[in-house]
């Protein structure tokens, strides 16, 4: 009977350490579009916090970037440290989880750009070090500070090709795997419970990951969670064709490399809504469908970032303001 009893016990602490399927959104653009006016509406036509429509659609976390010395560009500027801990602040009162996501850079850092912040841009790769570990502590101590400790939090933004170009690129993997355990250092520094997710585009590219994170491994780079984005849009395939190939990929990335998985990324067409639908809820199944609970979540890209106020076509919002009925992929 002591056996049986001690066997449940055990089971339910290991249950309950299980954290709920993290359905979220990366909503960097929010604060300029509250800023400059827009109004969010829900389907009854009733003005209503943008966050709380997100959540009312079964969200339950919050991703923000944070840019080192932004500017104030109504699209590409903005996401410094402060504004940062404001939005935390904001989503974490509401009940969201938080998820941080480096650039490392004053703006847009992606596949096709790396570049250093201009504050570090003459800087040694000894004190390039010195600025990832400085820079990631500072804003996650800060954040800490104010009351917010993350969940998540990713060391570089689709980084298949590195980061702060050319001293972090893939061209130097010895000094990447540098500047990414520099960043894995100082989150634990804060809070040794933080997930550290290094982050890779094309989720359904299962040779780019491969390739990334074995040089990763040789390398010793020290991580929790691998991120993918997926964006069949961007290369030019619907969902149907490349759904398989995500599949074997978040398998493959939890077989081979031992890690957790989770979409960081992902979008379609809002014009397409049914299509982007069918996308969300294909996505979030081929996660919650890795074994042993290793698909952690989902995060849909900035799903507010209506076309008519930011002109990026794969927002999940329409004109009128209100929600697209394709984030109703995110409800139980």
């Amino acid at each position: 009977m002591r056996k049986i009893l001690l066997a449940l016990l055990v089971s339910t602490i290991g249950f309950s350490q299980n954290k709920p399927f993290a359905k979220g959104a990366d909503v960097g653009w929010l604060p300029q579009m509250e800023a400059t006016g827009y109004k969010f509406y829900d389907t009854d036509g009733k003005e209503k916090d943008c966050l709380q429509l997100l959540k009312d659609r079964g969200m339950n976390s919050i991703r923000l970037r944070v840019w080192v010395n932004p500017n104030n560009d109504k699209a590409s500027g903005h996401c410094s440290k402060e504004e940062t801990i404001i939005m935390a602040l904001r989503a974490q009162k509401m009940g969201f989880r938080i998820m941080i996501d480096f650039h490392y850079s004053d703006s847009w850092a992606d596949p096709a750009k790396q570049f250093k912040p201009k504050a570090w841009s003459n800087h040694s790769f000894p004190e390039l070090l010195n600025d990832v570990y400085n820079h990631t502590f500072d804003v996650i101590n800060a954040l800490k500070v104010a009351g917010v400790t993350p969940e998540w939090v990713q060391i570089g933004n689709e980084i298949p090709g590195g980061m702060l170009w050319p001293d972090g690129s893939t061209n130097h993997w010895d000094q990447l795997g540098q500047l990414l355990n520099k960043g894995y250092d100082a989150v634990k520094a804060v809070d040794k419970n933080i997930k550290v997710i290094v982050h890779v585009d094309e989720g359904n590219n299962n040779a780019k990951f491969r390739t990334f994170f074995d040089n990763a491994t040789r390398q010793k780079v020290r991580y929790d969670v691998i991120g993918l984005s997926y964006y069949p849009f961007w290369i030019k395939k619907d969902y149907t064709e490349v759904i398989a190939d995500l599949e074997f990929n978040l398998n493959d990335m939890v077989k081979r490399y031992g890690k957790e998985v989770m979409i960081v990324e992902i979008g379609g067409e809002d014009d397409k809504v049914e299509n982007t639908y069918q996308l969300l809820a294909t996505a979030i199944k081929a996660v919650k469908n890795v074994p042993n609970n290793k698909g952690l979540g989902v995060f849909y890209w900035e799903p507010q970032g209506a076309r008519s106020w930011s002109h990026y076509n794969l927002s999940a919002w329409q004109a009128d303001g209100k929600p697209s009925p394709a984030l109703d992929a995110f409800k139980e």
